[in-house]
């Protein structure tokens, strides 16, 4: 009898096995959203419209902090600031994380025109230039590629002037061949044997207000000072250039001096059910000195706090906690972005989803996310509930925000809720980047959107795709 049993077991424990091997894997579930998160994400959105809560936290931070370089005494009192105030704000966790990078000082920075149309020239030091005096011919060039194209050594005792204009766009898509003169601008003037390098401006205004940003220098060059040139100074060197040899004294004072710990400032709203799993929003708490960072990018910061803090006086929280990071130093190098990643890369299927706002305060007009086939429908229905906001789903544009970028290449998922940035570049790295820029109305559907989309992944059954492995995301 027990062997009879024995052989009936043994067969019936093949038979399935067998029958198992064959049968096809089972497909990932569909993740969805229950219709009772759907309404309270319209309840949200609608709430949110009328809540000031990014608008007082932006204020805040402009006025009582005001413009925060990386590494400046004002960006460690920033950090105080937003971690007191994230606190004060009702986050059930508020925590720091370390990062550390070089530090860039700017102290002071002129231009003239010398000669017999001798005249000041408005202009600021490129992030990551080194200060020096420099007084030389000026060689235009309408684009990078053509200075790039001339012999080694042809503008020896010279100064290279690239005079892009950058195009507007209402997704700032004309901001890419900018930065790429900015960035690689200086190198293929050492290249070229010049003593200095001049750009038009990166940015879409016409006004006497230059814009900063970081470059780099290619291993193995030894810098020079490279500034950029307000636009309309920049026109008026094309004119003198044109007309005639043209010479030109620059004098920076500014340069890397050591290193420097900032901190990255994280608040959660802990999640009902599952707190150990999150969904991430944020923006980055530094900024250039030039204006406030109004818009660059205290504007972001607000917008995921005031989402949060809606999320978080729900009755019912959702599943997942809500994670806003204020990342730190962006600006010069996405290192803030960089240490979270490393820091958290471990717990990548642990983040459902994120979302980065770094483009200002206009009006989102778009969204979009990276989410699998098998999470498209729960991405349909948060896009159904933004639509009232006046935002379209795209499915095939946008990408993760810089900040989240080095964790999405590691397989976190990413959602992108496009802002309009048609003048965005006015102001950019500006002194006119300055709370006034913002408009509380526009903010204010922003962090309904955001509210919206984080609350409605955050309580979804189901996940986005977030998994370990490299990925190559697509580019804002």
């Amino acid at each position: 009898m027990r062997l009879t049993t024995t052989l009936l077991a043994l067969a019936l424990t093949t038979a399935l096995s067998a029958a198992h091997a064959q049968a096809p894997v089972a497909a990932t579930a569909t993740t969805r959203i229950a219709p009772a998160t759907v309404q309270h994400a319209e309840q949200l959105r609608e709430r949110a419209l009328a809540d000031d809560t990014a608008w007082k936290f932006v204020e805040g931070l402009t006025t009582e902090v005001g413009p925060r370089l990386a590494g400046s005494e004002a960006d460690a009192r920033a950090v105080k600031w937003a971690e007191a105030k994230f606190k004060a704000l009702g986050f059930d966790k508020v925590w720091t994380e370390p990062v550390t990078f070089p530090k860039w000082e700017r102290r002071s920075e002129s231009a003239s025109v010398v000669g017999a149309s001798s005249q000041k020239l408005t202009l600021t030091a490129l992030g990551g230039s080194p200060g020096g005096k420099v007084e030389a011919e000026v060689v235009r060039f309408p684009d990078l590629a053509s200075l790039q194209a001339v012999p080694a050594g042809s503008l020896a005792g010279k100064i290279a002037f690239i005079d892009y204009r950058m195009e507007r766009a209402k997704d700032g898509g004309g901001y890419g061949m900018g930065s790429r003169v900015r960035g690689a601008g200086p190198s293929a003037a050492i290249r070229a044997g010049a003593v200095a390098y001049l750009m038009r401006s990166a940015g879409t205004d016409s006004h006497r207000n230059p814009h900063t940003g970081i470059t780099r220098f290619d291993e193995g060059l030894t810098p020079i000072p490279s500034a950029a040139l307000g636009a309309p100074d920049a026109d008026q060197l094309a004119r003198l250039v044109a007309r005639g040899p043209t010479r030109v004294h620059v004098e920076l004072d500014c340069g890397w001096d050591g290193t420097a710990t900032s901190y990255n400032v994280i608040g959660e709203m802990r999640g009902r059910s599952k707190p150990d799993e999150v969904v991430l929003i944020g923006g980055h708490l530094d900024s250039w000195d030039l204006g406030t960072g109004a818009i660059d990018d205290g504007a972001g910061v607000a917008i995921a706090v005031g989402a949060a803090k809606m999320i978080g006086t729900m009755k019912q929280r959702p599943a997942r906690t809500i994670r806003v990071v204020a990342f730190a130093n962006e600006e010069q190098g996405l290192h803030g972005g960089r240490a979270y990643n490393d820091k958290h890369v471990g717990d990548v299927r642990k983040h459902l989803i994120a979302a980065e706002s770094d483009f200002g305060a206009g009006r989102i007009y778009a969204f979009n996310t990276s989410a699998p086939d098998y999470a498209k429908a729960a991405a349909q229905q948060i896009a159904d509930v933004l639509a009232p906001l006046g935002i379209a789903y795209t499915p095939t544009e946008g990408g993760p925000g810089p900040d989240i970028g080095p964790f999405a290449g590691n397989g976190l998922a990413w959602g992108a809720l496009r802002q309009d940035g048609t003048d965005y570049f006015d102001y950019h790295h500006t002194p006119d980047d300055t709370l006034d820029k913002i408009d509380p109305k526009a903010l204010a559907q922003n962090v309904a959107a955001y509210a919206v989309f984080a609350y409605m992944a955050a309580d979804a059954d189901g996940d986005f795709g977030s998994k370990p492995g490299k990925v190559v995301p697509p580019k804002e």
